[in-house]
């Protein structure tokens, strides 16, 4: 392309913008969501939003480690900068290989985000990005270099200006500025700086090398020592206050030999594997896992059935209920907590919303244990794949130095879910198989998302980063610290890399997208909910096969127990809960029998028979003769005596046996007395009685008005029903397809709408303002736009009092309202001529 063929230079963000294609402007909405929430006029308000100081801070954290030091080495370089002086920056005197070689891509991105725009002989830094990475006495430099030789001889005496030139061996000048000059051209002069500093004392030359990498600022007294007084004479080191001085950016580069960082860093570092097992096994422990994880969130919420732990007042679970909950779970507190919070995340428990407030299970709950094993877990991984609650934080303290508590507030970490995804996704890179060395993945995290400035942020994703791993094994997500199949596919995944030789030397991590310029390919976004419903439907799929079958069978024992061999078939579950306590969990679970236990079953209003059946049916061996004979000797005397409502009464057939219980000591306390042969009157409530006379040996059962016996089913306490925790989004969503395109037309139309050249003697007075006619001008214009077809632009203020400006197509003039084709809203619409301030033809060639 010729010089007369090339177009011309874009003198601002906006018309750099302007020059895009829809495909970059998307790319740019997508990395920059916050751009257009709300959407923005037009381009040039576009261009303004993405120089807000919050926005460029937003998008330089966002950058990975070589982009975030490219951006960094143009806030030192010259306004605009060239790409030969910034890759002199990034790769130095000796053109590293590595740097020539990613640079070109790095530039690209900071393009696309709009934090650079001009072409490769005028790149511009946004003016606040250079504002937030310039050097600054208040705000070093993470390059470490200081201000340059113009910006620190500013408030200099034209004198002592012409001393230092004169000393540094060039020829005086008759202004301070050509002065400076001259002297910054030396110091850029690498023949003949490297001249100047041979003469140099070895004591200042040991100087210099202190101060190279900054920070560039030293101290000195009031009369410097020789080696310091031979730099300062020669304005290799300014003094930039009383008592301070500084290195002038150009002598530094040329000590540096070019480099503005010490070590760029182009490359990611590789995840390494740390272990490799066979993918069966794998697959085969993270089963085990999840199976593990569905039978501990089953167990919490039945320990909880009769209504949870009270809820604190500042909401939350007490450090008390904790501690009780890890017990009942057998597992460390930090653990119960991540088990608390994610039965909460999944929406399987919550808070009761009764007076004295409990936590309990939500009718979600019985919905979710009904579903196959596999769609239960799958449940449970979607919803903490998603949480921005962050049960590792419980235990620690916040800002205002409170404990954070399980299901309190303040846990929520809008980072969370896409640290979880992207740490995932890292595993996914490895080979089938292998297990990472977690220092690697932190390595990888920090270079992709080198957070600045507050390193406590920068600590948490750390932090995130290792609950992430830990929180995977205990779901079976992974098995033995490496990626499963089902946690692949729940990333919507492609299979995984073979392992090869091409992967030994670079490292299998390296296998992974460090960048890409589109939307979906983009390895820190997680799926849509839409497309993580799909794959969490595949991952359930996968890892069906190879949980255990439930069943339907236990092996009874002569000492009153019955062990269960494996998972059991939910009904039998259910019914051997009431029937028998559950005395040991593991591989299998071990139930023992009681008087109490069976008294339990026959509340229930099961009868002897029924347990006899019940226990014949599903035990692969014999009924044991003691457990017939408990049953039966518990059913014999279940029933023998009746409690109901006097306040309450006791009856029964047999007198001697209330005469017994009247002579007991330890019936006093229930204030009971012989209203006739075969009935007792008591003080106490129904329940308090039954308690009190099962607490004395006997085996009373409740009756009702009629005198039938009362069936207590032990019915779960159940929440109304609760929606699962919001998570909490870290800014605005990034954009679907759908959004993107109408929020482009939008903005194109506006740019339109703004900058179409109008027919001569049209054009507003000013840049930007409203046209204005008169309203009998702005009706014969629209009648005669109606006739022709033509565009016009119009100033419109709507009901509020904003204004704006709008290309529209009339169709229709009546009534005192125009209909129009808008082609910034492209759509149809009617507006009332009086909101018109003004009307103008657009120029013929305005298309």
């Amino acid at each position: 392309m010729s010089t007369e063929d090339r177009p011309p230079a874009p003198r601002s963000l906006a018309e750099a913008l302007r020059a895009r294609g829809d495909a970059s402007l998307g790319a740019l909405l997508r990395g920059r969501p916050d751009l257009i929430t709300p959407v923005p006029t037009d381009l040039t308000q576009l261009a303004t939003r993405a120089g807000t100081r919050a926005s460029v801070v937003r998008a330089l954290e966002r950058l990975d480690r070589f982009a975030l030091q490219t951006a960094e080495a143009l806030a030192v370089a010259a306004d605009p900068a060239t790409y030969g002086e910034l890759l002199g920056l990034m790769a130095g005197d000796d053109a590293d290989p590595a740097v020539v070689a990613a640079l070109p891509h790095a530039v690209g991105l900071l393009r696309e985000q709009a934090l650079v725009w001009g072409d490769d002989d005028r790149l511009r830094l946004v003016r606040t990005a250079r504002e937030l990475l310039a050097p600054s006495p208040q705000h070093p430099s993470p390059t470490g270099l200081g201000p340059t030789v113009q910006e620190a001889t500013a408030g200099m005496s034209p004198g002592r200006i012409q001393e230092i030139v004169a000393a540094a061996g060039l020829a005086s000048t008759h202004d301070s500025v050509s002065a400076v000059t001259a002297l910054a051209g030396l110091f850029t002069d690498r023949a003949r700086m490297a001249a100047l500093l041979a003469e140099a004392p070895a004591d200042s030359l040991d100087v210099l090398e202190r101060l190279v990498w900054g920070p560039p600022y030293g101290q000195v007294t009031a009369d410097p020592a020789p080696r310091l007084r031979w730099l300062l004479d020669r304005g290799l080191l300014l003094p930039t206050a009383p008592g301070t001085v500084v290195m002038p950016r150009e002598v530094a580069l040329h000590l540096r030999r070019g480099l503005a960082h010490r070590a760029a860093e182009p490359v990611p570092p590789v995840v390494e594997a740390a272990a490799a097992h066979h993918p069966q096994v794998v697959d085969s422990t993270a089963a085990g896992q999840a199976y593990t994880a569905l039978a501990t969130v089953e167990e919490l919420l039945k320990d909880w059935d009769e209504g949870g732990p009270a809820v604190l007042r500042a909401g939350g679970l007490s450090v008390r209920d904790l501690k009780r909950t890890a017990v009942a779970l057998d597992v460390p507190e930090p653990t119960a907590a991540f088990w608390v919070e994610l039965a909460y995340a999944a929406g399987l428990l919550a808070s009761d919303g009764e007076a004295d407030e409990r936590y309990a299970a939500t009718p979600a709950y019985d919905e979710w244990l009904e579903q196959p094993a596999a769609e239960r877990w799958s449940q449970l991984v979607t919803a903490w794949l998603a949480a921005t609650r962050t049960a590792g934080l419980v235990g620690g303290r916040d800002a205002k130095d409170r404990t954070l508590s399980a299901l309190g507030p303040g846990l929520d970490r809008s980072a969370a879910p896409e640290v979880r995804h992207r740490v995932l996704t890292l595993l996914a890179g490895l080979p089938e198989g292998a297990a990472p060395a977690p220092g690697s993945v932190l390595a990888r995290l920090r270079w992709e998302r080198p957070l600045r400035g507050d390193r406590r942020e920068d600590d948490l994703r750390g932090r995130l980063a290792e609950w992430a791993l830990s929180e995977a094994e205990l779901l079976g997500v992974t098995g033995r610290g490496a990626l499963s199949a089902h946690g692949r596919a729940l990333l919507g995944a492609p299979a995984a890399p073979a392992p090869g030789p091409e992967a030994e030397p670079a490292g299998p991590g390296d296998k992974l997208p460090v960048h890409h310029h589109h939307h979906r390919a983009t390895p820190l976004a997680p799926l849509s909910p839409a497309e993580q419903a799909v794959a969490s439907a595949a991952a359930a799929r996968l890892l069906a096969p190879l949980l255990p079958e439930p069943l339907d069978h236990v092996l009874l024992q002569a000492d009153l127990t019955a062990v269960a061999p494996g998972p059991l078939q939910r009904p039998l579950a259910d019914m051997l809960s009431v029937l028998a306590d559950v005395e040991s969990k593991g591989g299998a679970t071990v139930y023992r029998f009681t008087p109490g236990s069976v008294r339990r079953a026959l509340d229930a209003g099961r009868a002897a028979s029924d347990l006899h059946a019940f226990l014949t049916a599903h035990s692969r061996t014999p009924v044991p003769q003691p457990l017939a004979y408990l049953i039966d000797d518990v059913a014999r005397r279940h029933g023998h005596l009746r409690v109901g409502a006097a306040s309450a009464y006791v009856r029964c057939d047999d007198d001697a046996v209330l005469s017994e219980i009247l002579a007991d000591k330890r019936a006093a306390g229930l204030g009971l007395r012989r209203l006739a042969p075969t009935v007792l009157a008591a003080q106490a409530d129904p329940a308090g009685l039954l308690e009190g006379l099962r607490a004395m040996g006997f085996a009373p059962a409740a009756e009702s008005a009629e005198g039938d016996v009362l069936i207590t089913r032990a019915l779960a306490h159940r929440t109304p029903p609760r929606t699962p925790p919001e998570p909490v989004p870290d800014g605005p969503p990034v954009p679907d397809d759908t959004l993107l395109s109408a929020a482009l037309r939008a903005i194109r139309a506006g740019d339109l709408a703004s900058t179409a050249p109008r027919k001569p003697g049209t054009a507003p007075a000013a840049d930007g303002e409203l046209p204005r006619t008169g309203a009998a001008e702005t009706l014969a214009t629209m009648q005669a736009a109606v006739l022709t077809g033509e565009a016009l632009w119009i100033g419109y203020v709507n009901a509020e009092g904003a204004a704006s400006q709008r290309v529209i197509a009339p169709i229709r003039v009546e009534g005192g309202f125009v209909t129009a084709y808008d082609h910034t809203a492209d759509e149809v619409r009617t507006y009332p001529l009086h909101r018109i301030t003004g009307v103008a033809e657009l120029a013929d060639d305005a298309g």
